[in-house]
Parts: C-alpha cells; sequence; structure tokens
C-alpha cells in the first residue's frame, strides 16, 4: 500500500503525461497477464498485436459474457463460480473474510442485471484502499475535519446494505477484522433496518465519521434538522448512487461538514474521487474510463454517453479489460482548476435509467436522469422522490414530502415544474401521474433509483 500511494502523490503532481505513461505500461503488461493466464481472454484476444497499449484495439466485454465463462475467465483454476458459492456465497464464510488465503469475494446486487461474482486479488484490493485514501487527502485532511476527529477520536459508522457480500459491506468487514481497535472505531450499519433504528445506532456510537448511500444520509440529515439524531460528524462521505446537488446542500446544510462523493462499483472500487472543488476525477492511472455510445464507439469530451467502458489495471485474477459498466457519464473538455491532471467525469446514472419518451409520433427524446431528477428534487417540500417511465409517454412519480409538509400541494408544485421541463423538449403529451405509493429502496441492496425506466 505504501508503494502504491506514494505513486499515487507522485503521479498527481508530475502531471498528465505521468498519467498516460502509467497507463500505457500497465495496459500493455495487464493484457499480456491475461492472454497468458486466462482462457478466455488468450481465445478473445487472438490475432491481436503481440504488444497492446492503446485500449481501442481490444474488443469490449460485458457482465453476461463473462460470467457465462467465469472458470475460464479467471486466472487461478481454483476458483470457480461452483467452488464460490459452495465456499463463500451460499456457504460458510462471513462476509469479509478472505478466501484461498488471499482473496476478497464480492458480488453486486442485480439491482441493474444479472449479479456478477467478483474475485480481487491481495494486490488490487490493497491497491484500490490507497488510492483512494491519497486521493481522498485534500478532503479528509482539511482542519475542520481534523479538529474534531484529533479532539473525539476517529468511529467512523458505514451504512450500507448487509446480508450479502456486497462490495461496501465487504470492504468494512474485513478491516473491522484487521485488528480489535479498528473493530471498535468502524461499524456497520444496516439500511434495511426502520430509521428509528438507525437512529438510535447511531447515537449509541457517536461516529466523526459518516459512510453510505446518499439517500441515506440524506434521510439522517432530515433527521438531524428536525432534532431527533445528535451526531456531529466531521466528514460525510457517500457513493454508490449519484450524489445530486439538493442531496449535497441538505447533508452538508445538516451537518455542517464537508462531503466527500467517491464514484465506484465492485468491479472497480476506486474509480474516482471528488476533489475540493467538488469534481469528480477519475483516477486514471489506475483504472480506464471510457465513454462511449450505443454502439461502443468513443464519445468526444462534453457528451453524454449511452454507457461507459472500464478496465482495472491492477486485478490480475479477474481481468476486466474494456467492460461495459452500465453507466451514463460525461468527460469534461478540460482541466479541473485544483490542478489536478487526472480527468473530470460527471456521472449522469445507469444507462438503464436515461428515460426515453416522445409525444404522440414524433421523435424520442433522450432525458437524462440527472436533469430530471434535479427538477423535481429541487421542488420545495420533496424529502424523497422517483421517477420511474412507465411508457414512451407516461411518467409516474412518487413522492414523499418533509414531515409536515402538504403532499397535494408539493405534488402541484412539483408536476408544474416537470410540464415546463417537459414542454421545453417538445414532450407537451407525455402524461404526469402521482402514484399514492412513496418511493421505496431496493428491499436487497438498500440502494435507491431516483430516476429509471420500467
Amino acid at each position: 500500500m505504501l508503494g502504491v500511494a506514494a505513486d499515487a502523490w507522485w503521479v498527481e503532481h508530475a502531471g498528465p503525461e505521468a498519467v498516460a505513461r502509467r497507463q500505457r505500461a500497465r495496459l500493455a503488461a495487464l493484457v499480456r497477464h491475461a492472454r497468458h493466464a486466462s482462457p478466455y481472454y488468450r481465445r478473445l484476444y487472438h490475432g491481436l498485436p503481440a504488444e497492446v497499449t492503446d485500449p481501442r484495439v481490444l474488443p469490449p466485454v460485458d457482465r453476461p459474457g463473462l460470467m457465462a465463462r467465469f472458470d475460464e475467465w479467471v486466472t487461478d483454476p481454483r476458483l470457480t463460480l461452483e467452488a464460490l458459492h459452495r465456499d463463500v456465497l451460499d456457504g460458510p464464510s462471513p462476509v469479509g473474510a478472505r478466501y484461498l488465503g488471499g482473496y476478497h469475494v464480492i458480488t453486486t446486487s442485480g439491482t441493474s442485471g444479472e449479479p456478477a461474482v467478483l474475485v480481487h486479488d491481495r494486490a488490487s484490493w490493497a491497491a484500490a484502499a490507497a488510492v483512494l485514501r491519497v486521493r481522498a487527502r485534500r478532503t479528509a485532511l482539511r482542519p475542520e475535519v481534523l479538529g474534531p476527529v484529533l479532539r473525539h477520536g476517529l468511529r467512523t459508522a458505514v451504512l450500507v446494505a448487509t446480508g450479502g457480500h456486497f462490495a461496501a459491506v465487504t470492504v468494512a468487514e474485513d478491516l473491522r477484522r484487521r485488528s480489535r481497535a479498528q473493530a471498535r472505531r468502524l461499524r456497520v450499519v444496516s439500511v434495511l433496518r426502520p430509521l428509528p433504528e438507525i437512529v438510535a445506532e447511531l447515537e449509541e456510537f457517536r461516529p466523526t465519521v459518516l459512510v453510505g448511500y446518499p439517500s441515506v444520509l440524506r434521510l439522517l440529515a432530515g433527521e438531524r434538522r428536525a432534532g431527533r439524531l445528535g451526531v456531529d460528524p466531521a466528514l460525510v462521505a457517500v457513493g454508490g448512487e449519484t450524489l445530486t446537488p439538493a442531496a449535497r446542500r441538505a447533508i452538508s446544510g445538516s451537518f455542517g461538514c464537508p462531503v466527500l462523493d467517491e464514484y465506484a462499483a465492485s468491479e472497480v472500487p476506486a474509480l474516482a474521487v471528488e476533489c475540493p472543488r467538488a469534481a469528480l476525477h477519475v483516477n486514471a492511472d489506475r483504472y480506464l474510463f471510457e465513454p462511449v455510445d450505443e454502439r461502443l464507439r468513443p464519445v468526444p469530451p462534453g457528451t453524454v454517453s449511452a454507457t461507459a467502458l472500464v478496465t482495472n489495471l491492477d486485478n490480475r485474477v479477474q481481468p476486466l479489460l474494456r467492460y461495459d459498466l452500465g453507466d451514463s457519464a460525461v468527460l469534461a473538455a478540460g482541466p479541473c482548476p485544483c490542478g489536478s491532471p487526472l480527468p473530470v467525469v460527471r456521472v449522469e446514472g445507469r444507462s438503464g435509467a436515461v428515460l426515453r419518451l416522445r409525444a404522440g409520433a414524433g421523435p424520442t427524446v433522450e432525458v437524462p436522469p440527472l436533469a430530471l431528477g434535479t427538477v423535481i428534487g429541487e421542488t420545495p417540500g420533496v424529502r424523497r422522490f422517483q421517477a420511474v417511465g412507465t411508457g414512451p409517454e407516461t411518467l409516474t412519480v412518487h413522492l414523499e414530502p418533509d414531515p409536515g409538509a402538504d403532499l397535494v400541494l408539493i405534488r402541484s408544485a412539483a408536476e408544474a415544474r416537470l410540464r415546463a421541463f417537459l414542454d421545453a423538449r417538445g414532450l407537451v403529451t407525455v402524461a404526469v401521474r402521482h402514484s399514492p405509493d412513496p418511493p421505496r429502496p431496493d428491499p436487497r441492496s438498500g440502494k435507491f433509483r431516483e430516476v429509471w425506466s420500467r
């Protein structure tokens, strides 16, 4: 970890060309290893140049294709899908325990399709942790964060879904196993429990750092404003969902501390970290991030992508090269004012969340989830919402008002804002319907999708 941390710090100060050199060298080494040790990639890359430093030479891969050939994909023949289910996922191995002495096994929740089983070797796991710490330091080491932590001690509450080998809980339980002292300072709080129980546990633990999904932390911010939660964190770190401007304001305003956004996935656990200017920087020295269109062709900076291809340059046991992540994103056209040479990305959300609406026989209009979500989420009195495309000309909205707010008035205000938004895009006949059901998180993962298409 020290070596990775030192390299990450050096690259950050060495400029864009140093990042590009690291990318080329690590990609070439990863391709050589994948060809040698993975039967799947050996066949897939047959006929390609002997040395590959440009990722565009490599054919893209996706989750269903890789999972169908799992035993040929991994580079350790002991890691069969059957054995992993028997020994870890459906077996006696506790969450966070290392498998076969050094592997970390996680699974996705499957909320966006078929679940994936992912294995990280010790080197890639340590590299992700080191890179996150180095790149988050400019926020985490600010005086307003360090002061309270030094006075009251570092106590971190991780608010995630439990009951499965999901990435966030696996990371937390792995840290807790390393020492008793660390186990006392870090607590996993299940977001699948009722809100009053979560509040009671946080009150008892008194964390100085909160980590979790933006939707859950926004709810807790509301509890603090209402006087039902008395914790005073020095830092709030969010991930797992898109952090909207409204959610950021609610969280930072209620807790009175910095909010650190991290963009990651189980496949690429340290993909991007926010800088003090609130821009997400891709850790391009460790991951390749390629926004592409529907035909998986690169899109220029400033263009909203249909999806993104990612490459994990560190994982050798389960190589991921040009993997279709399923996220819609935009790469910034220029450098960040913060001075970092790492590229800036804005995440629009899951590609399946892009709504494709039309008015009558008119053309289909793609509506990014972040834009639509901002329109509803900025409506005064809206605590939580979900907007679901239930047809090409129908948008169903689920609203949860702030305590004491008038739901009828909030629905009317939200509909007026939505009507103006849709009409401006020529979607004049798209109907906005209000559901009597409140918005709900996924019952398995605990994650909260604000916008998606049914």
